[in-house]
């Protein structure tokens, strides 16, 4: 039981790892639109970024995961 504890840290932790790197990016792609004069794919960048760094928050609380897995 200790290794699927482990496994599913890791898994965690990557994810974090893989939002937290989502969502730089797509502020930095925003910043390059809103620099080019594309200010509304910028505001979809920055959108994107919200949202990646909201689930990223969301997923460190386990306790509201499968009620909103079963909400859908």
């Amino acid at each position: 039981m200790s290794n699927v504890m482990r496994d599913s840290q890791i898994m965690a932790q990557i994810l974090d790892e893989d939002l937290g790197y989502m969502s730089d990016m797509a502020l930095e792609l925003a910043q390059m639109a809103e620099d080019t004069g594309l200010t509304t794919l910028a505001y979809l960048f920055r959108m994107a970024a919200l949202e990646a760094s909201t689930a990223n928050s969301v997923l460190a609380e386990p306790d509201e995961l499968p009620r909103q897995m079963t909400s859908h």
